[in-house]
């Protein structure tokens, strides 16, 4: 299960509208180890595109140095979906290299009637894809 501060899913939220119609995509840090996103990272869609995301290189690079630095892990790595439901595509599949992280989707799409938007965790490991639960709180 994830678990995350309203606060941080609203960032996530603000983060996907705001980029809409691109993707947008970036990472919550946190401690090494502790499984608690504490640290909001937007990250910059370097596809600049509303069916597909790639974090710059350079920016990634950089961004694994300051987590190394303040021994942080990225524990959720972000992205929306600006015209589909919020599930992991075969690309987003293929990319997820993480296998401690929560890969979370937001869909800036009202595909369902869900409503404007959907917000959902996975777990990808090995090419396989598990929902988890999110659980939204007040502060850890």
């Amino acid at each position: 299960m994830l678990t995350i501060t309203q606060a941080l899913h609203d960032e996530i939220v603000a983060h996907a509208r705001k980029d809409h119609p691109d993707e947008a995509c970036g990472v919550v840090a946190g401690p090494a180890g502790t499984d608690r996103p504490e640290r909001f990272i937007p990250m910059l869609n370097a596809a600049r595109s509303p069916t597909f995301y790639e974090f710059d290189s350079a920016d990634l690079l950089k961004l694994y140095r300051d987590l190394d630095d303040r021994d942080e892990e990225p524990v959720v790595i972000y992205h929306s979906h600006t015209a589909t439901e919020a599930y992991p595509s075969r690309t987003d599949i293929s990319y997820a290299n993480e296998p401690g992280a929560h890969y979370v989707l937001v869909s800036t799409a009202d595909a369902d009637d869900a409503g404007p938007f959907q917000f959902r965790s996975f777990r990808i490991v090995d090419g396989e894809v598990t929902e988890e639960d999110v659980q939204v709180v007040q502060a850890y």
